[in-house]
């Protein structure tokens, strides 16, 4: 078995019950989404890619937000997908967002969107939880447009937070098949110089997150 199929089987499995009530408890702890989308800012008629969509809310509030943009959402869980699709029509906004199932490790996996390239990449609370999350960081910038840009966020180390909260909160992340990906600054620098890019590192709320922009050219 694929390491796809087996991760999409996984996701399946950790969100079939969860993605009922997943937004309403998310919010209180997916810190910087909302700064993600501010600082989106896609041009005009740009093409917005976000892998690891989930139940499509980022999807909504960018599309909002940005009414002069297309959005694109991909996933490896069909449940999640199902989900997102529903409040993406709820949302009436089925005619501007676009959802594929598929895995976002896999460059070829926006194939089937006719769209060469994307002026914004994102990934909220993904890498996390992709197991081969280097691959799926590399797959989005190299469906990145020339002059485009990658926008990030993601549970940091939790550096100027007490020892107790960090332990716990890992030990409760693990229990999800979340694991905060240490290495995130570094894998980035590296994809940068390879790509020719700018890369903005910081962290948010005192290290509970880290929020990149990588922009290329």
């Amino acid at each position: 078995m694929s390491e796809a199929v087996e991760t999409a089987r996984l996701m399946d499995a950790v969100y079939r019950h969860q993605r009922h009530f997943y937004d309403l408890t998310r919010k209180y702890y997916l810190l910087g989404r909302d700064l993600l989308i501010d600082e989106l800012q896609p041009p005009q008629g740009g093409n917005v890619l976000e892998l690891g969509c989930g139940t499509g809310r980022n999807l909504i509030a960018a599309a909002r937000r940005y009414p002069g943009a297309r959005f694109y959402g991909l996933d490896i869980s069909r449940h999640m997908l199902e989900t997102a699709e529903k409040n993406i029509a709820k949302a009436g906004l089925s005619d501007r967002i676009t959802l594929i199932e598929g895995d976002a490790a896999n460059p070829a996996a926006t194939e089937g969107l006719d769209v060469p390239a994307f002026d914004r990449v994102m990934y909220s609370y993904t890498l996390s939880m992709i197991p081969i999350w280097r691959e799926a960081l590399a797959a989005g910038t190299a469906r990145l447009q020339e002059g485009g840009r990658i926008h990030v966020v993601d549970f940091g180390q939790q550096q100027r937070l007490p020892g107790w909260f960090r332990k716990l909160l890992f030990r409760w992340l693990t229990s999800f098949h979340v694991t905060p990906r240490a290495e995130l600054e570094a894998e980035l620098q590296g994809l940068a110089a390879k790509a020719g890019a700018r890369l903005d590192f910081r962290p948010l709320y005192r290290g509970y997150a880290d929020y990149a922009v990588m922009t290329r050219g």
